[in-house]
């Protein structure tokens, strides 16, 4: 395993156990699977272990399984405060509390305010006495450094920057988002001032690793080094020595082995103008067939009317790229196949999910579109069974 060091010369492995996304059995996290994937990454090397308050169940998995192996110590844990559901200053003990008790530890290694949005945002906070409490945290040792999760433009990421005296920060970066989000402009700024930057949404949610159009799996495929589209993802990141660390969402074994040897087989500058190039020509390729930039983060849900915001787009993306049988089938398993229905049309256009979604998405728009690619008459047909005969 390779490290890099945070501000204050601590080591930290370059791949992070992102626990978002851990296997659900019956509507519960599988402990014992995630167990062994948690394990395996810590025995490869891995210590960074990324959660927040408002991932289901996974600050309660996180702590129980490194309390049992008594692996507390060794690792680091990041966690995020739900900046948006603070009203005062007791609500902010509150919340940290409740997190230390889920985690199974009276200290938070590396602490984030969550989805920062703006310097607005920073100053509400501020206004309820948060820099005093985060200072009061640090100095009795509870939390060790603080930083900020960011979705949004390189503009505002770097007026952030310069808002506090941040420990660390985290920002979706990826070789399809180089010029957007915080940004390649972003990454540079941040790491101009000396503070790490570590990285979620490597994949994209996913589509740069298995969603990839056959154009650029082409393009890999003809280049002179051949990697798979993962290690391509994450050697681009690594390649550059501002990436202090990069989360992954690790849900296998396999994927958790995979992932390690390719932290551990990385050196900065490895890729050249050459590699440059053809992931470039892999975005246009990509570009030429994605509909709507989503990445399956869920921030927009849950929905009012139930209707299942990433799933859709997820088939309507499917239907330029896979075809249309392949996205309306898997757009009638995952809203007309279920107990309550959450297609597109359910949509009332209320507007919350927009609110909360960091790509800035035209989500009740992009709803209309796909509706009317993915809900044809087969479908209606298809719903109106389903639910006369419960099928589902």
């Amino acid at each position: 395993m390779n490290y890099r060091k945070d501000k204050y010369g601590n080591e930290l492995s370059i791949l992070g156990y992102g626990c978002m996304r851990f296997t659900q059995s019956g509507g519960k996290i599988d402990l014992e699977k995630a167990e062994k994937e948690i394990m395996t990454a810590y025995e490869a090397g891995v210590n960074y272990y990324d959660t927040a308050y408002v991932y289901p169940g996974s600050e309660a998995a996180l702590g129980a399984i490194l309390e049992k192996n008594r692996i507390r110590e060794k690792v680091k844990i990041a966690t995020k405060l739900p900046h948006y559901l603070i009203r005062n200053r007791e609500s902010l003990d509150k919340y940290f509390s409740e997190q230390l008790t889920r985690l199974r530890t009276d200290y938070v290694d590396y602490y984030l305010m969550h989805m920062l949005t703006d310097v607005g945002t920073w100053e509400r906070l501020k206004g309820l006495g948060i820099i005093d409490w985060l200072e009061e945290k640090k100095k009795s040792g509870a939390i060790r450094q603080v930083g900020f999760s960011y979705h949004g433009n390189s503009d505002m990421f770097c007026q952030l920057v310069d808002a506090y005296d941040w420990d660390f920060t985290q920002i979706q970066y990826n070789y399809m988002d180089e010029n957007s989000q915080a940004g390649r402009r972003g990454l540079m700024y941040a790491a101009g001032k000396g503070i790490p930057v570590v990285i979620m949404e490597p994949l994209r949610g996913g589509r740069l690793a298995n969603k990839l159009p056959e154009q650029a799996l082409k393009i890999m495929k003809d280049y002179p080094v051949h990697h798979t589209p993962v290690h391509w993802a994450l050697r681009w990141l690594w390649n550059q020595p501002e990436v202090t660390c990069v989360l992954s969402g690790m849900n296998s074994v396999e994927m958790v082995e995979d992932n390690v040897n390719t932290a551990s087989t990385v050196s900065v500058g490895e890729l050249g103008e050459p590699e440059e190039k053809m992931l470039k020509e892999v975005v246009a390729a990509i570009n030429a067939k994605m509909k709507v930039g989503c990445t399956g983060c869920r921030y927009c849900m849950p929905c009012p009317k139930n209707v299942d915001i990433p799933g859709t787009f997820a088939a309507y993306n499917r239907y330029y790229t896979e075809g249309k049988s392949k996205a309306r089938n898997e757009y009638l398993m995952c809203t007309a196949m279920r107990k309550t229905n959450s297609g597109a049309s359910n949509c009332v256009e209320c507007g919350k999910c927009e609110q909360h979604c960091p790509q800035q998405i035209a989500i009740r728009q992009e709803l209309k579109n796909a509706r009317k690619h993915l809900e044809n008459p087969i479908y209606k047909m298809a719903r109106f069974f389903i639910k006369r005969f419960k099928i589902y």
